[in-house]
């Protein structure tokens, strides 16, 4: 059932607003635990913090192997028209079928890391028949072109927002602990880009990339085409609210992956963010919620420049640095075993006194 623009904004507002800090008791809880381990201390370096993260947000009810489920939200862009990609709008559409056949990167890699993989069309520019995986959730078929008016209407931003909402709600109903947001759309990172300038207060030239691998020209192409939104939308500079920036230059996607990650987070589960575009939508959450970003574990940083911006004006470090710049959600699932094994370790390993191993001298 759809929620009214009002009680869709409601509802946005009591999500944020549930999720509290990480009990700064049990974080030292779990650090005292992982000190009574069988090593030095400190030695297993970041794994420790990723494990005391992780069994706060769980509250202790550690339940291995996790359940874990990957979203793929897919939309079109408005502003692909503008000549921002290397390919052409329609490879969303193509893409999505790519995945509903398995014969994707995040595919092959949710598979290896037994994740369930759903695939979501948030906004489309096609019509896909009846299909095992896939979750038709259209708002509508593509976003507008921002060059020339805002990328959604207010209710469209709600509608998107309450795709993510429901989804996150449906896997915290079968069991799901762990969750990750990938994306396909093309133009999707001229958007990001936008979104990135904008809430981070950088010139667009700092943030912008080569996306899908656009020559030199055609990033020049894309960074005008952001100079000249950012300028249109936002004409003293000036950051009106993470929600009228995600209505303005966001994407379906955008928004969906949104809201999925406040529900997430609001049901305490493990958010691992992926690439550029995911952290864009972090971004725009943590702008709504600043306690998300302690249920957020970044997977990695991918080779977009608006990336690492995005990384610290959230305050999270990536895992992995692998060049990456697919997006889909695959540097997110690559960080899945070392969440995982954090976890084995905290659980799994002797203390000094269940092993009766000396500790070290004080």
């Amino acid at each position: 059932m759809k929620l009214s623009q009002f009680a869709a904004a409601d509802r946005l507002r009591a999500l944020a607003l549930s999720i509290q800090p990480l009990s700064p008791g049990d974080l030292a809880r779990a650090a005292q635990h992982l000190d009574q381990l069988t090593k030095p201390l400190g030695s297993l370096g970041l794994l420790e913090s990723i494990a005391a993260q992780v069994v706060t947000i769980l509250e202790g009810k550690v339940d291995l192997p996790l359940k874990k489920a990957v979203y793929v939200f897919a939309a079109d862009h408005g502003v692909a028209c503008a000549g921002v990609s290397a390919y052409p709008s329609e490879v969303t559409a193509q893409m999505v079928r790519n995945f509903l056949r398995g014969g994707a990167a995040i595919n092959v890699l949710a598979r290896q890391h037994d994740a369930e993989l759903t695939v979501v069309d948030a906004g489309v520019d096609a019509e896909f028949s009846e299909s095992a995986g896939l979750r038709a959730m259209k708002v509508r078929r593509g976003s507008r072109n921002f060059l020339e008016e805002p990328a959604m209407t207010d209710e469209e931003v709600s509608a998107a927002l309450e795709v993510g909402v429901l989804l996150a709600e449906e896997a915290h109903d079968r069991g799901v602990r762990l969750v990750v947001a990938g994306e396909m759309g093309i133009g999707n990172t001229t958007s990001a880009s936008a979104i990135t300038a904008i809430l981070t207060q950088r010139d667009p030239a700092e943030v912008t990339g080569k996306g899908t691998g656009i020559d030199d020209a055609g990033r020049n192409r894309k960074l005008n085409v952001i100079r000249w939104a950012v300028r249109k939308h936002f004409p003293d500079g000036r950051n009106t609210g993470p929600l009228e920036v995600l209505r303005r230059v966001g994407g379906l996607e955008i928004a969906a992956m949104t809201g999925f990650m406040l529900a997430a987070a609001s049901h305490r589960q493990i958010v691992i963010c992926d690439g550029f575009i995911s952290t864009a939508s972090a971004a725009v959450a943590c702008a709504l919620a600043p306690y998300l970003k302690e249920y957020l574990i970044a997977g990695h940083c991918s080779e977009e420049p608006g990336h690492r911006f995005l990384l610290r004006q959230i305050g999270i470090s990536p895992l992995l640095r692998l060049n990456m710049r697919l997006g889909e959600g695959t540097g997110a699932v690559l960080a899945i075993p070392i969440v995982e094994s954090a976890l084995r370790l905290y659980s799994e390993m002797a203390t000094f006194a269940s092993a009766a191993v000396s500790g070290a001298n004080s």
